[in-house]
Formats: structure tokens, sequence, C-alpha cells
């Protein structure tokens, strides 16, 4: 009967539709390794709804899950790092901040401004690992003291999201002085009882996590985020020895006393609400 009659289309045209089936639909969990559908990630804040891996996110993804809607003014967005040590590696480190520029889209890899969160002021500071790593120049560090110096003027609660590698090697010791030069502006804002709190993300390393990153009152870190000094694969080069289970990853970090807790990216605004209302 032509109920059951299937015209069959030539292997070409089959192949063209399959050509035609757009790409980016699908992306695939770096944990769990499952096809996770795209708008669903969206939907879960960029987080795995299978393994709960929580993706890495822009900077101005962040801001806008964390501050009230409409309420963030960036401050600083001009400055750009220079090249004073004339750095070349396999390119130029002028032509490396070029091209992050055009690649991410900001200035440099921290973003800075006020903002509210549920209606109390803040001041907020958003690494973009994107750019260049995340990695802490002479302006990253700049960007940094600039943004603590204000919420001590204004007495604004400090948030800090950072993200990081650590310093950047292209500056020399020019990037090893911003940790001393945010470390000394925090200690002045500790003074004045003006409260931080540092949320750890994946990941926080190197000169980074051995400043302000880890001078918080509050340290609040994400699930699996990867948060120490030197890398783990370093580590057991430099003492020949395997490192236990889950090493410098949040959760144990947590038991040993290292940070305050750790909060599901859908919980983070709520919680960061409660502190600073008990904070201020």
């Amino acid at each position: 009967m032509g109920w059951f009659n299937r015209s069959k289309a030539p292997r070409g045209e089959a192949s063209e539709r399959k050509l035609k089936i757009p790409e980016g639909l699908w992306i695939k969990c770096l944990n769990c390794n499952e096809l996770i559908y795209k708008k669903e990630l969206l939907r879960n804040l960029n987080v795995c709804p299978k393994c709960n891996y929580h993706f890495r996110i822009p900077a101005y993804e962040r801001i806008n899950m964390l501050l009230d809607e409409g309420t963030f003014k960036e401050i600083n967005s001009n400055l750009k790092s220079a090249d004073p040590l004339n750095f070349v590696d396999s390119k130029k480190y002028s032509d490396r901040i070029k091209g992050a520029i055009a690649k991410v889209g900001i200035n440099e890899a921290v973003v800075t401004g006020i903002g509210k969160i549920d209606r109390i002021d803040v001041a907020i500071g958003v690494f973009e690992f994107a750019f260049l790593g995340g990695s802490m120049g002479s302006v990253v560090g700049e960007k940094v003291a600039r943004l603590i110096e204000k919420a001590t003027e204004m007495k604004f609660p400090l948030i800090i999201a950072s993200s990081s590698g650590g310093a950047r090697m292209h500056e020399g010791i020019l990037s090893l002085m911003q940790m001393a030069k945010t470390s000394a502006a925090l200690a002045v804002m500790r003074e004045k009882r003006v409260p931080y709190i540092s949320i750890l993300t994946d990941p926080t390393t190197g000169g980074v996590a051995a400043s302000f990153a880890m001078l918080g009152d509050v340290h609040i870190a994400e699930p699996k985020a990867l948060i120490g000094f030197a890398g783990p694969r370093v580590i057991e080069q430099t003492i020949r020895q395997k490192l236990p289970e889950g090493f410098q990853r949040a959760e144990y970090l947590l038991d040993h006393g290292m940070v305050d807790m750790v909060v599901e990216r859908k919980f983070l605004k709520e919680t960061i609400s409660k502190i600073i209302s008990m904070l201020i």
C-alpha cells in the first residue's frame, strides 16, 4: 500500500541536509564528558546539570549574575597594559595584549566597578580568565588597588571574584609588586572595618592566590575550584610524592580550614547578600 512507501532521497541530498544542522548546539562537559544542550547549560548558569561541574564564565556574565539588574557602573575600564620590559617570547608581549583585547573585548584581565546586591551598595571586581589566563600585571594590580581604595572611601563592602593563573610573567618583577600593593591597600581597608568577601573560582593560583584572594574576611569557593600557589603537578615533581585525592580543590581546602564555605553558583548571590547584611 502507498501508506508504507517511503521516498528515498539520493545520498547526496541526505548529506547536504546533515551539513545544514547548526553547530554549537551541544557542549561536552569537561568533567563527565556528557553532551549538554547549550541552552540548558546557559539556563543552569553554566553548571553541568548532570555532574554539577562549574564551567568558567566571562566576567560580565558573573557580574550580571551577582548584582541587581542595571546597577553596575564600571570604573577604570580605559586602563591598558604597556610593555615596560619590551618582552618577547614566541611573539611580542604588546602583540599578545592587542590580541587579547580583540578576542575578549575588554582592555584587561579584571573588570571593576560598583553596584548593588539586594539593594546594598558594593564594590566589585571580577577576573576574566580568557584574557591571558586572568594573569595579574601592573594594570590589573592597579585596578584592584583602586577598587579597594574606592571601597574604603565609600565604605562599600568589597567583593572580588578571582580566576587567575597568577602574576603575569611578561612584566617580571613589576607583576610581583602588585601582590604587595593590593595587600597594603587591603590592610588600610581593614583598619576602616570595611568587609571584604573573596570568591575563589576555578582556577585561583599563583600571585593572586598568594595575595588579595586569600586575604578576605570571608572566603567562598565554587565547587571543585582549583585553588593554590603552585600547581599540583609542579608540587608532585618537586617533592616526588603522590598528592592526596582532591588536593588543592575547594572541598579539600574547606576540610583543612583554608576557605570558609563552598557554594554552588545558583546560591552565590543569596549567600553573599546574607553575609554582607551581617557584616555591615
